[in-house]
């Protein structure tokens, strides 16, 4: 695989956006006029998308951020380039909407696009000593009560060290990336997305540390559950597992990064930050005009 040539593209489809397969289907042929060797497949196909992708230059996903999510993480050990056609609500990842995807291809084509590096995170699942599961996350990975609407206590260490006891309805443990997801609606802090720490916030704290914690780059989180209910632990919001008292979570910064092929100035995180919050935000200079 060559990144740089884009000679083998795969477009993911979302199933359950009519739109999505016929927009796919259209950038399928468009690509092949154009001699690029294209796949498709639904983004919710994880077997046939992850056995292709690491033979893939390209990866065009058509849906919302979701849909780069588990993108992903099917090429986090790969050096594939992602790019969104954004068909959901909000687009923090995506990079065009579907009516503009003609234009940002052709500059891809013609190597006129530079590369977002973004980390992810790589976590461990341990029951007694013994690993049980291990997970990559571009936006977080969160340790949460389960249906009960019950506290649980998580005692948890950086670097070896002890930090707190979180009693809480769980703990976020986050990328940069993921401080625009369920982190800022627990009010945590919005950070830039090449920043390389890790972000701690509690869900709804009792009686303990309701501040977000921002770790150094290459730190290390292990949390301890203790609970007499049923825990989960969650991957990027998309993947659900169950955690019992006395389990342990290891996260730390993958050694493996998302690539974004990006066609938009440098600049665009906080031009987009804006649109999605503030709808009503203006430039400098610029008049606000409102409705009679």
């Amino acid at each position: 695989m060559n990144p740089t040539s884009l000679d083998r593209v795969g477009v993911l489809y979302h199933p359950h956006k009519p739109v999505s397969v016929p927009l796919a289907q259209e950038i399928q042929k468009w690509l092949a006029e154009r001699d690029r060797d294209v796949w498709l497949a639904s983004s919710w196909d994880e077997a046939t998308v992850g056995e292709a992708i690491p033979s893939t230059d390209l990866v065009i996903t058509l849906g919302g951020d979701g849909s780069l999510l588990r993108a992903a993480r099917m090429a986090a050990c790969c050096k594939t380039l992602l790019f969104g056609v954004n068909l959901g609500r909000l687009g923090f990842l995506s990079e065009c909407t579907p009516e503009e995807w003609h234009g940002p291809l052709a500059r891809l084509l013609a190597h006129d696009y530079w590369v977002e590096e973004r980390m992810l995170l790589d976590a461990d699942t341990q029951r007694e000593g013994k690993s049980i599961g291990e997970h990559h996350a571009l936006n977080d990975v969160v340790i949460s009560r389960g249906t009960l609407a019950r506290a649980i206590r998580l005692n948890t260490w950086v670097d070896g060290g002890y930090l707190t006891s979180y009693f809480a309805d769980g703990l976020i443990i986050s990328t940069a990336t993921g401080s625009t997801a369920y982190a800022l609606a627990v009010g945590g802090p919005i950070l830039p997305p090449e920043l390389k720490s890790i972000l701690l916030i509690a869900i709804a704290p009792h009686l303990s540390m309701d501040r977000a914690v921002v770790l150094a780059q290459g730190a290390e989180v292990r949390a301890q559950i203790r609970t007499d209910h049923q825990a989960i632990l969650t991957v990027d919001g998309q993947h659900e597992f169950d955690l019992q008292d006395g389990d342990e979570v290891l996260v730390r910064a993958s050694p493996h990064v998302s690539r974004f092929a990006r066609v938009q100035p440098r600049t665009y995180f906080y031009r987009t930050l804006l649109a999605r919050l503030v709808p009503m935000e203006s430039s400098p200079g610029e008049e606000v005009r409102g409705t009679a």
